[in-house]
C-alpha cells in the first residue's frame, strides 16, 4: 500500500469496479469483467494526476468511480477526508459542489436544446440561492474567464466549434469552483492547436483557482505538459506512478518502458529503434495469474506467472509494480 499524505484532498483506497455478466437461460454464467481492480492513489490540493494506458485499461471507469457516476464494486474514496462512498443520494448531492467533470464529447455532454447560458448556469441553478440577475453576471464572468465572448450567451451548442464547445463544459464545470475537477480525455476530439489552447486554460485556471486535476489521456505529449504526478494503468491495475519528471526521464516498469517507446517521433532512424509491444492485452473478465502484464513483458521469468508484484516504493516518489525494477 502507498503511504498518504497528512492531509491529502482526495484519497482513494482499494478501488474496485467489477461487471457481473447478465444471467440467461441455458447459457452458462460467465465471469465477472475486473475493470479496475484494487486501485490506490491521492492528489493533493492544486495537483494534476494523470492517469494513462491502453483503451480498456479501466480509466475512465476509475473517474467515474471517483465521481460516483458509477458505483464501485468496493473500496474508498475520501475527499477531505469524508468518504463519499458512505453517503446517501442528498449527501452526496451537496458534496458534488466539490468535485466536477469535464466529457471527452464536447457535444453529446451539452443540452442541445438549451441556450449555453442555460447549461453553464444550471450549477448555480442547482446549487446556489443566487438571483436571477446574479446568475446571469456569473454566468457573463465565467465565459470571460475561459475565453468565449459574453454576447453569445444565447446561442445553441451546435452554433460552436468542438474547442469552444469544451469551453463551455469547462465553464460549467468551473460555475462551483470545485477542489476537484475530472477531466475524461477532454482533448481527444480536437484538433492539436485547439487542444494546446484548452490545455493552458485548464493550467491557468488551476493556478487561479488551486484545483486539483484527475486527468485521464491517452495522448502522452498532453500528459508530460499538464501534469505534475502520473500514474499508468495495465488491465485494471496500476504499475507505475510517479512525478512526470521521473516517469518520463526514467521509466522503471516495462509496460510504461514500451508504452514510452510506442509515442510516434519524426526521425526515422528513432522509430527503428522503437519497443512496441506484442500480442493483444488479456480479457479482464480471465486476467492472468500472477503479474498480468507476463503475457507481453519481455522480462517475465516463472515468478511473474505465479506471484502478483506489489506496488512498492523502488527510487524517490516512484512506485512500481515489478518483481525485477
Amino acid at each position: 500500500m502507498m503511504p498518504v499524505s497528512t492531509t491529502p484532498l482526495l484519497q482513494v483506497i482499494g478501488l474496485t469496479k467489477h461487471y457481473e455478466s447478465p444471467r440467461r437461460w441455458l447459457i452458462p454464467q460467465q465471469a465477472p469483467v475486473l475493470a479496475v481492480d484494487d486501485v490506490s492513489f491521492q492528489i493533493d490540493t492544486a495537483e494534476t494526476l494523470s492517469l494513462v494506458g491502453e483503451s480498456g485499461c479501466g480509466k475512465t471507469t476509475t473517474a467515474k468511480c471517483v465521481m460516483r457516476l458509477i458505483e464501485p464494486t468496493s473500496g474508498s474514496v475520501l475527499l477531505q477526508g469524508v468518504d463519499l462512498l458512505s453517503l446517501d443520494a442528498p449527501a452526496m448531492r451537496q458534496k458534488r459542489r466539490d468535485l466536477q467533470i469535464i466529457f471527452q464529447d464536447p457535444y453529446a455532454s451539452l443540452n442541445p436544446r438549451l441556450k449555453v447560458s442555460d447549461i453553464v448556469a444550471e450549477p448555480l441553478i442547482n446549487f446556489t440561492t443566487l438571483s436571477r440577475a446574479e446568475r446571469e453576471e456569473q454566468v457573463q464572468w465565467l465565459f470571460a474567464k475561459v475565453g468565449l465572448r459574453p454576447e453569445w450567451a444565447s446561442r445553441y451548442p451546435h452554433e460552436f466549434s468542438g474547442g469552444q464547445r469544451q469551453r463551455l463544459g469547462i465553464a460549467r464545470a468551473l460555475a462551483l469552483k470545485p477542489k476537484l475537477m475530472v477531466c475524461d480525455e477532454p482533448v481527444s476530439a480536437l484538433d492539436v492547436s485547439v487542444q494546446a489552447q484548452v490545455v493552458n486554460l485548464l493550467t491557468d485556471l488551476q493556478d487561479e483557482f488551486g484545483i486539483a486535476l484527475l486527468f485521464v489521456a491517452h495522448d502522452l505529449a498532453v500528459v508530460r505538459h499538464i501534469s505534475h504526478r502520473v500514474a499508468v494503468m495495465y488491465l485494471g491495475h496500476i504499475v507505475e506512478i510517479t512525478t512526470r519528471d521521473n516517469l518520463f526521464d526514467k521509466p522503471l516498469h516495462p509496460y510504461t518502458e514500451i508504452l514510452l517507446s510506442s509515442v510516434p517521433v519524426p526521425n526515422p532512424r528513432q522509430q527503428a529503434n522503437r519497443r512496441l509491444l506484442e500480442g493483444d492485452p488479456p480479457s479482464p473478465s480471465a486476467p492472468p495469474s500472477g503479474c498480468r502484464f507476463h503475457t507481453r513483458c519481455p522480462l517475465a521469468q516463472a515468478i511473474c506467472k505465479e506471484q502478483k508484484p506489489e506496488l512498492g516504493l523502488r527510487q524517490s516518489a516512484h512506485w512500481v509494480a515489478c518483481h525485477f525494477r
